[in-house]
């Protein structure tokens, strides 16, 4: 499946084959997303399995008008790291606890460190961004670091592109002011070229 056929993005839910493609298709684009937010790779091996199972029970909502499936993807990934984190602070513990940790080998587990630590600057970056309100930061993921175009993270946002691309300029402008000039290659990630 690829992003040329999105009427098949619905049968994920019903069709093992589709869903196998649509994973394997998508994996590399979750775990990166999943791998900017988290630094625990247990958690972020959660996190992405989870996204995948949300994408299947939310499969027949896609919208094609609304964007491509990637960019439906990168939306329920969003909502579902959010609602992470709104829940660590009432089941840290449990969660870790619980969670799919025996069901890492040493390989996944290595491979998964090693995803997080690529994504290590980018994290640094975050420190920047907090000085955006989060509409705004999530914007400029979705189209800086996810790889959306703004009128696709318009879309995964519910704003009109014409706002979003205001919005991604002035935060892109705040940002960089956050940023200390000795680190060009955060900068330059933030003023990708990028095609509405």
């Amino acid at each position: 499946m690829t992003d040329n056929e999105p009427a098949d993005l619905v049968r994920i839910a019903r069709d093992p084959d589709v869903f196998e493609a649509f994973y394997r298709e998508h994996l590399d684009a979750v775990q990166r997303f999943v791998a900017r937010r988290v630094a625990d790779p247990h958690l972020a091996a959660d996190l992405t399995a989870d996204v995948f199972l949300a994408a299947i029970d939310a499969a027949s909502s896609y919208c094609p008008d609304r964007g491509s499936p990637v960019g439906w993807l990168m939306g329920v990934a969003r909502n579902v790291v959010a609602a992470e984190f709104r829940r660590q602070g009432r089941q840290r513990q449990v969660v870790r606890k619980v969670a799919g940790r025996r069901l890492l080998d040493s390989d996944s587990l290595g491979r998964i460190e090693e995803r997080i630590d690529a994504e290590r600057e980018t994290r640094s970056l975050y420190a920047a961004l907090r000085a955006l309100r989060p509409r705004d930061r999530a914007l400029m993921e979705l189209v800086a670091l996810d790889g959306l175009s703004v009128t696709e993270a318009a879309a995964v946002l519910g704003v009109k592109p014409a706002t979003a691309r205001v919005r991604l300029h002035r935060s892109r402008r705040l940002v960089q002011s956050h940023l200390r000039p000795s680190r060009p290659g955060v900068e330059a990630a933030l003023t990708p070229e990028v095609p509405s």
